[in-house]
């Protein structure tokens, strides 16, 4: 696959770096050797100790120019996500590991291998590496930090399909390196602040990448906790095991969680929210119990992280450094310094300036009933402020206009479709209700938290059947 041209970059200005866009940037920015960069099982892991092993690791993988990183443990994901990038070849990233899904990228990318850092994977692949950073010869002593072209491909990033199919998009490592730099500084952190990461959203998921593979790289004194903690109890103790000052990095369903289980949580600095809106109440109610602030990012696999807001105080959404939107006939799209050209959103949002906007919704949600427009995402927010609903989801189903109804999913254990309906019907316009709605034990929710539409439409097609 041919590299992106530099030339698209060149004489493009960082807002707050004031210099241009340099054509090279660092495997590792800010390299000391003491430097703590990882937790792993309890164990601080040196930057010095990482680039060893990255060099051999890269040395061990085989010669193909794709591949996909299946690493469980977040500390080798980024050892071999640098190795890759080290070794010259491009990280691909499924957007899940459902076997048709990893078939599909088979089939799109035949020269691909698979690397994985434990007995299990997951169907679907051919090609299965393991994970191997054993030397095969003393590195030196005096081994440099590499400089890595700006315009080389380093990963393939796929959507997720909430909204279709799956698509492809191309990143760069200057894409990489910039957008990691406004997202730091879109969270308040300075250059070389010490943080400790703690993730709950998988590295594979570009909102897992930046935040808990990129900055550690690309940002000094930021180091990352290797688990992939789900359950409130594991975040506890994986916060446990990581020194001031923590960021937790997660979503809200994992918020949500959290604040029902009522855990007595160790200082964080910070929560970041992504991947489904947060309503207000929700984050309210974790900075009081938490005795933090909630910071939500909003972004896509297209143009990465590019905005974020205060949620808890403010509906507006404030632009990264260097990052302008613009809507415009229906269209909305963003343009960014360390982007080849502007992006179109697959939301609709009313701009307020060229640095701040309002998130009307995804094009993809808007519905049209009998005259009356709203959107699944406003229709999400009503199902799950009632009391008793720990999850729930509208969908509306493929067909023509006027003659699908939507359909809604709801876990509420003890409660009856009649409540619901009845809780529902005295919140919605009559022509929103579903029909049919299900009740569920749980919804099947990806490790980030969305719910395909693929997915929704399959459970639509069982559910009916029964």
């Amino acid at each position: 696959m041919p590299n992106r041209p530099l030339t698209k970059y060149q004489d493009k200005i960082i807002s707050h770096g004031a210099s241009l866009l340099r054509p090279h940037y660092p495997l590792i920015d800010h390299f000391s050797d003491a430097r703590i960069i990882a937790i792993d099982n309890g164990r601080s892991i040196t930057l010095g100790e990482f680039f060893r092993e990255v060099i051999n690791l890269a040395a061990n993988l085989p010669d193909r120019p794709y591949m996909v990183n299946l690493c469980e443990n977040r500390y080798r994901f980024l050892a071999a996500f640098a190795a890759a990038v080290l070794k010259g070849q491009i990280n691909l990233l499924p957007p899940s590991r459902a076997p048709r899904v990893l078939q599909q990228v088979t089939e799109h990318y035949p020269q691909l291998y698979s690397l994985v850092d434990g007995p299990d994977f997951p169907e679907g692949l051919d090609t299965i590496v393991r994970y191997d950073c054993s030397p095969r010869q003393t590195p030196r002593q005096d081994a440099y930090i590499p400089e890595i072209p700006g315009d080389r491909v380093v990963a393939i990033a796929f959507t997720s399909g909430s909204t279709g199919q799956p698509k492809a998009h191309v990143k760069t490592w200057l894409s990489f390196c910039e957008s990691a730099k406004l997202i730091g500084a879109g969270l308040g952190l300075r250059p070389e602040q010490s943080a400790s990461v703690i993730a709950t959203v998988p590295p594979q998921h570009m909102y897992g990448l930046e935040t808990s593979i990129l900055l550690p790289l690309c940002l000094g004194g930021m180091a990352l906790h290797s688990g992939k903690p789900f359950f409130p109890a594991d975040i506890r103790a994986a916060l446990e095991l990581c020194p001031e000052p923590r960021i937790l990095v997660t979503t809200p369903v994992h918020i949500r969680a959290l604040i029902e289980a009522g855990e007595d949580l160790p200082e964080i600095e910070l929560i970041v929210s992504a991947t489904a809106p947060l309503s207000r109440d929700w984050a309210a109610k974790a900075e009081g119990l938490f005795r933090t602030r909630v910071l939500e990012i909003y972004g896509c696999t297209e143009a990465g992280s590019i905005a974020s807001r205060r949620t808890s105080r403010d509906d507006m959404w404030h632009a990264f450094d260097g990052v302008r939107f613009q809507a415009k006939g229906g269209e909305s799209w963003v343009d960014a310094h360390h982007l080849p050209g502007p992006v179109v959103l697959n939301d609709l949002i009313e701009c307020c300036g060229a640095r701040q906007f309002k998130l009307l919704g995804r094009n993809a949600d808007l519905v049209n009933i009998a005259g009356k427009r709203t959107s699944l995402d406003a229709l999400n927010h009503v199902l799950n402020e009632i009391d008793g609903v720990r999850d729930g989801v509208f969908f509306l189903p493929d067909g023509p206009e006027g003659t699908v109804r939507l359909i809604a999913f709801a876990v509420a254990p003890g409660k009856t479709k009649e409540q619901l309906l009845a809780e529902l019907q005295a919140r919605l316009d009559p022509v929103f209700l579903p029909r049919p709605l299900y009740l569920l034990d749980k919804l099947p929710r990806s490790e980030t938290g969305k719910l395909p539409r693929q997915t929704l439409a399959e459970m639509a097609e069982q559910l009916s059947t029964i």
